[in-house]
């Protein structure tokens, strides 16, 4: 069952993600690129989509937080992290890098991959090669 319900979860995030567009790395890109706003090239669909996406979040977050446990989990897990360290700075910052330079973030990638686009295939296996490098770092 829970496999199941994970399964639908997932469908139903990679269709919201090739509706929206975010799978489109030239879409994600013309958002991205803010020095097109004054000639009027500037994409802004996908505020709307990240809006909706911080909303949606703001209000799951808050009913979850009144929950004794989780559905499908004996207990929440939280994160033990309570302060900033280099990790936490510079994880986010490849990241978005990576999503500035290439239009990908892993979700969109791997949907896009599924459509057979190469530039998806190319971004998913430097992605796993990169995610098998930082194993490769010490705490």
């Amino acid at each position: 069952m829970r496999f199941l319900l994970n399964l639908g979860i997932g469908l139903i995030f990679g269709l919201g993600l090739m509706i929206s567009g975010m799978s489109n790395p030239a879409k994600v890109l013309n958002f991205l690129d803010l020095a097109a706003l004054p000639t009027g090239g500037w994409d802004a669909s996908l505020a709307l989509v990240l809006a909706s996406a911080v909303a949606v979040g703001l209000i799951g977050f808050q009913t979850v937080q009144r929950w004794r446990k989780p559905l499908l989990a004996e207990a929440f897990s939280r994160p033990s992290a309570t302060r900033l360290d280099r990790r936490i700075i510079l994880g986010p910052a490849i990241f978005g890098i990576g999503w500035g330079l290439a239009g990908f973030c892993p979700g969109p990638a791997l949907v896009a991959l599924g459509t057979g686009s190469l530039s998806a295939a190319i971004f998913a296996t430097a992605m796993l090669a990169g995610m098998a490098a930082a194993r490769l770092i010490p705490r």
